[in-house]
């Protein structure tokens, strides 16, 4: 009698558990990936409500992870918008605020996730675009806690997708058959060396926690794509050729003749770089014990033909690369780990860039550490709002154009545009709520609030040391 009812208690829990996600390896740290698109708008994606571009792999991600709806870039261009991922201080704290050609200081100053993550066992990589600077040195990834780096040292390099040389570590790798900047064309299409060595990382650390991060160039300008991804878009669209700056130098030099199916083209391959990272983890036996993060450093640009409205790149919302509005700043965010994400969820939880440090570290068991704006949004990745700490505030400097800031409290968000040369412009005020395309500014209707943005944005903020810019 005794040995049924264990045969009926077994039986009972194998019926409840069929149909759920594996639960992770008991006693092991999950391994990490986070996955940075370039210049992705929130509206590139099927599973965010593209309906012309490809994208089945990422979709399916959201299908088996967390989609969130409310989460945000650090910043509207790509080197502030990562050193507030790997720092986890919002744009008013950490030290790479603008593009330009410097990087991160040494350890212990802007310590890096990487560096955490590697102090509680994980191999660390980065691959793709230098994300601790827009042009930074030999080794200094190295140096800034990732055991190997490989891929871009310069933002302005990386550009190319046939670039004349990479760096892995403190080797430089020339490409002699590659034009750089001068022709965008070339033998070796550094998307596929990156991918490869992705790959490889895994495959060499997957019997120890390992984090990759996966800064990848795409859908950046320059615009282009191989060939077998254009091909499914071409002729389908409206097109405008494009010409470049300098066609005198080489009749090759910036000629996008489909900027539109090359766009897409872009996306698709991105797409098919997650699809191809997804299926080593099946393949090796690890996606369950893998958290999968996918995201994008900032709103669609408008460079090289492309036209973000063309494919509603940013949504529903207002803005693209280079705005504090919705647009160039809300970001697609998916979040995929077996046993502890429950598939198929979309999260109104709101999240910068700025929590992604704390976030990994809690996954990790690694030192999380006192002095950053980000908030750990692990209790709703476990499916435990009710635990979950909120944000009093988020908070945004831009130092181009003029100079902007934003805050977003709550469903408010207020934005002060040309601060650099009229401190005293006033504040454009939003109710996200009601309206998300930041169409209606409701400043005069209520000043109460529009004070204590002016507050915020005047104390949430410390003078940067590389370049004072806003004088009260």
């Amino acid at each position: 009698m005794k040995n049924k009812l264990i045969l009926l208690i077994f039986f009972i829990a194998f019926c409840a558990s069929v149909g759920k996600t594996a639960p992770n390896k008991k006693g092991t740290k999950p391994n990490i990936i986070y996955i940075l698109a370039d210049d992705l708008g929130y509206g590139d994606l099927g599973t965010y409500g593209q309906k012309v571009i490809k994208t089945p792999n990422i979709d399916n991600l959201a299908k088996e992870g967390m989609q969130f709806t409310q989460h945000y870039a650090g910043s509207t261009v790509c080197a502030p918008s990562r050193s507030t991922l790997l720092t986890g201080q919002h744009t008013g704290h950490t030290y790479v605020r603008f593009n330009g050609d410097y990087q991160m200081r040494p350890d212990p100053e802007d310590i890096t996730v990487a560096r955490y993550l590697k102090e509680a066992g994980y191999a660390t990589a980065m691959i793709g675009k230098s994300s601790t600077g827009c042009l930074t040195t030999p080794g200094q990834p190295n140096e800034k806690g990732f055991d190997l780096f490989y891929g871009y040292l310069g933002h302005g390099q990386a550009h190319a997708y046939f670039p004349k040389y990479l760096h892995r570590n403190r080797e430089q790798i020339n490409f002699p058959g590659n034009g750089g900047s001068e022709t965008w064309r070339g033998k070796i299409y550094s998307p596929d060396l990156m991918l490869e060595e992705a790959l490889k990382f895994i495959k060499e650390e997957k019997d120890k926690p390992f984090f990759l991060f996966y800064a990848s160039t795409l859908p950046h300008a320059q615009m282009w794509a191989p060939e077998e991804f254009e091909k499914p878009y071409k002729g389908k669209f409206e097109e405008t050729p494009f010409m470049g700056r300098k066609p005198g130098r080489n009749p090759h030099y910036g000629v996008t003749l489909t900027p539109n199916a090359t766009t897409a083209a872009m996306i698709s391959r991105l797409d098919w770089e997650v699809g191809k990272i997804l299926k080593q983890l099946k393949e090796m036996g690890i996606d369950d014990n893998t958290v999968i993060m996918f995201s994008s450093d900032n709103g669609p640009h408008q460079e090289g033909g492309r036209s973000p409205e063309f494919f509603n790149s940013s949504g529903p919302f207002r803005g693209i690369k280079r705005d504090l509005y919705e647009g160039g700043i809300r970001m697609p965010f998916i979040v995929k780990w077996p046993g502890i994400v429950e598939p198929g969820v979309k999260s109104e939880h709101i999240s910068a860039f700025w929590d992604i440090l704390p976030t990994l570290t809690d996954i990790a068991g690694a030192k999380t550490p006192k002095d950053i704006d980000g908030i750990s949004f692990l209790p709703t990745l476990k499916g435990k709002p009710k635990k979950q700490k909120e944000h009093e505030y988020l908070y945004w400097e831009f130092y181009e154009r003029g100079g902007k800031q934003a805050v977003r409290k709550g469903n408010w968000k207020a934005i002060k545009q040309n601060v650099s040369k009229n401190p005293g412009t006033a504040i454009e005020l939003y109710d996200l709520n009601k309206d998300p395309k930041e169409l209606n500014n409701l400043a005069d209707a209520y000043p109460e609030i529009v004070k204590e943005m002016a507050e915020i944005i005047k104390t949430a903020r410390v003078e940067s040391s590389l370049k004072p810019l806003f004088k009260y």
